[in-house]
């Protein structure tokens, strides 16, 4: 690993809407069940990964749920634990998530979810329009931030109210859990610049991802806060770039014209400024994939949210994570398909050219908290899953 790589902590992702080996292609779909959630959780908790990130909608299996199943089997993984205000009051929130970071001894993250196609949210009962959604989670994360702080919380909003309202039982991690946050519109913006921790970011070209950042920072600046930088994108990493171009065309070998034109049509009706940004990448088109160096867009031909992958070498993609890290990324937020078996292929092949901040000399992820907080186990997890 050269040693002028910027340090980063490197995030998978736990794929619990289903997984596959090629997209479009239900005879290669894997179910979430809760077993193959769990391989996942332990493979990367095994490989030294930071943490994983657990998605929120109707078509996931519930992200809290799952999130305190995969905590208490696993030692070292932080949980991205995906939330939706409108759905949720926030105190009901904090105690949830307060609650989650005691049971894992302090791995907790929040990532709040404002965005969604409206006949998904209306499904869920929720009939905001696009300005009223992330108003209501600005007043959302006014009252969970108070709240996780300690603070007995009075507050009178358009959308939500609360009456001396207490967390009773604290965060591990102070002086709450870390707020990530996501959204490419103005509104967006002045809140992530208000509430977040980090701010995340799907997979754009570095140009256009620098002057969102520049804009983010420069929002929390006149606040007098800061704020980190996180992107979220798949990777295809193999020993030579032809073997990583050819498998990321294989992933979509078996997409249809037909079910790309369906699916762009559906997305053009979609509210999310970001979902657009995606889209304009590509354009709809296979003639459009390769969108940067080694960035390609084909996985948004079908797929809403993170739409990009980089492909390439080790080397290759470690020197474009370099750029992301340049404008000020310090996380990524990765996933491959089917999600077990690329995250042992990443982490082989990709996490030795990186300067990873959350590895200790052993080579192992470090501890969230401090080593007096846990008991040292035995790490045989594995060996007790094989004999079940």
């Amino acid at each position: 690993m050269p040693a002028a790589r910027a340090p980063l902590d490197f995030l998978w992702f736990v794929p619990s809407a289903g997984d596959n080996k090629y997209l479009s292609h239900p005879e290669t779909d894997r179910a979430p069940t809760p077993a193959y959630l769990r391989d996942i959780a332990l493979a990367a908790d095994r490989l030294g990964y930071y943490g994983v990130l657990l998605p929120t909608g109707a078509h996931c299996a519930d992200s809290w749920i799952t999130a305190a199943s995969l905590a208490s089997q696993t030692e070292r993984l932080k949980f991205l634990v995906a939330s939706r205000p409108g759905l949720i009051a926030p105190a009901e929130s904090v105690r949830q998530a307060a609650a989650l970071d005691r049971i894992s001894k302090g791995r907790v993250l929040l990532n709040i979810v404002t965005g969604g196609s409206t006949p998904q949210l209306a499904a869920d009962g929720l009939f905001l329009d696009h300005r009223e959604r992330y108003e209501q989670t600005d007043e959302f994360m006014e009252i969970w931030r108070r709240l996780g702080a300690g603070e007995t919380v009075t507050f009178e909003g358009k959308y939500l109210s609360i009456r001396k309202g207490k967390l009773h039982f604290p965060f591990v991690q102070k002086p709450h859990a870390p707020i990530w946050f996501g959204g490419s519109s103005d509104i967006a913006r002045d809140i992530a610049a208000r509430h977040a921790d980090v701010y995340l970011a799907w997979g754009e070209p570095v140009h256009q991802l620098k002057d969102i950042f520049a804009d983010v920072r420069a929002r929390a600046a006149k606040l007098g806060r800061q704020i980190r930088f996180g992107v979220r994108l798949h990777v295809i990493v193999r020993e030579t770039e032809g073997e990583a171009w050819d498998a990321a065309n294989e992933l979509i070998k078996y997409v249809s014209d037909d079910a790309i034109a369906a699916f762009q049509s559906l997305m053009a009706k979609s509210e999310s400024v970001g979902q657009s940004r995606m889209s304009a990448l590509h354009k709809g088109s296979r003639d459009n994939l390769v969108i940067g160096p080694n960035l390609w867009a084909g996985i948004g031909l079908v797929r809403t949210g993170a739409g990009t992958a980089l492909v390439g070498t080790p080397d290759q993609i470690a020197d474009r994570l370099d750029e992301y890290a340049a404008i000020g990324a310090d996380t990524i937020i990765a996933s491959g398909y089917p999600h077990l078996e690329e995250a042992y292929r990443v982490a082989e092949l990709l996490f030795p050219r990186l300067n990873l901040k959350h590895r200790t000399d052993d080579g192992l992820p470090a501890s969230s908290v401090s080593a007096s907080f846990i008991t040292p186990q035995p790490d045989d997890r594995l060996a007790k899953v094989a004999a079940e």
